[in-house]
């Protein structure tokens, strides 16, 4: 989503590595299933696009900060791609998935472990949660210790610190009241499901990268409050293309089957869309069967489509971005900052299904 020159990827990924090794390293000394455990979090935290770090690091440079002078720079990058890890170990927990783009995730590889000592389905569901609870919890921390011991004086580490506390509570907050959306009898209201995807993803995506970025650049209070904004009409949108993604999206796209969201019924801002309109009905009775095949997942696709739930949607995220847009007008930032934001806007929009 965001291109970096070579230097200061290579110096993000270094940072990754070496907090990972840190893991590993401690999981070493501790025996028993431990050492596995930090090879599964190596596996966990490896590859994927780290956007998140790489949002850090081009909202410092857009502020006019130097990589080569600033030591805290990719170390405080580096605890964001391992809050999104922490997070994504997590959320699988919560989903009940053992696979994560076609190989075992940590809940996965120790389901498998505990077979392979004879446990039975229980004994094995029991320690692969276990474990994947265990590894969010190290990620968690090991992120919090980066940016704890970063190069920085004492003011900018509790600006780093506040941001890295609201990404974590808002976070959970929106994961839990998603979860809450998903299990209650009655369905929440529009409003109320967009709140919950913009708090899961907004703050610790985007808000928070971009805000720790200027901090370390010397960013004024004007400037962040602008930022912030940005940031959140940024995520809400992200949030909301992936929930296209998940109901319309190719295999690709998702990282799963195509249709992922309509197989699980979840109560999305779209089919929220959808609820209201006069197509409720046909839309419900296809979301019931969606996860017998891809049959009756073309047909939710179409009802959902035909709805009109679709086409709302777009116009919310092409609404939501225009504010991320509105906000980079604002003359608080520098130039190369409005560049940056206008360029993410252009990003969320390409990745529309």
């Amino acid at each position: 989503m965001i291109a970096l020159a070579p230097a200061p990827a290579a110096a993000i990924d270094d940072a990754i590595d070496d907090a990972v090794g840190r893991i590993r390293a401690r999981s070493l000394t501790l025996g028993g299933g431990f050492p596995t455990l930090g090879d599964a979090i190596a596996r966990a935290s490896a590859g994927g696009k780290r956007f998140r770090p790489a949002l850090v690091a081009a909202s410092f440079q857009a502020f006019g900060g130097d990589p080569e002078t600033a030591p805290a720079l990719f170390p405080v990058a580096a605890a964001f791609e391992l809050l999104h890890t922490a997070f994504v170990v997590h959320d699988d927990v919560i989903d009940h998935d053992t696979v994560r783009r076609g190989i075992p995730n940590v809940g996965g590889e120790f389901r498998e472990r505990a077979r392979s000592r004879g446990a039975d389905a229980s004994g094995a569901a029991l320690l692969g949660d276990a474990a994947a609870i265990l590894a969010g919890d190290l990620l968690l921390h090991e992120a919090c210790r980066l940016v704890a011991l970063a190069d920085v004086g004492p003011d900018r580490r509790a600006a780093l610190l506040a941001l890295l506390d609201d990404a974590v509570f808002v976070s959970a907050a929106g994961e839990l009241a998603d979860v809450e959306h998903s299990v209650s009898v009655d369905w929440a209201d529009h409003d109320a499901l967009l709140e919950a995807a913009h708090d899961k993803t907004a703050v610790y995506s985007f808000t928070a990268p971009l805000c720790a970025g200027a901090v370390l650049a010397g960013a004024d209070a004007a400037a962040l409050a602008t930022l912030q904004r940005a940031g959140g009409r940024l995520g809400l949108a992200f949030q909301l293309v992936d929930d296209l993604i998940g109901a319309f999206g190719s295999s690709e796209q998702a990282g799963r089957e195509t249709g992922g969201d309509l197989r699980e019924a979840k109560r999305t801002p779209l089919v929220a869309l959808a609820r209201d309109s006069g197509a409720w009905s046909r839309v419900n009775d296809a979301l019931a069967v969606a996860h017998t095949g891809p049959v009756a997942v073309r047909e939710a696709q179409r009802a959902l489509d035909e709805s009109g739930a679709r086409l709302r949607l777009l116009a919310v995220i092409t609404g939501t971005l225009a504010e991320a847009r509105d906000a980079a007008e604002d003359p608080s930032l520098p130039p190369a900052a409005r560049r940056l934001v206008e360029e993410l806007v252009a990003a969320v929009s390409e990745r529309v299904p």
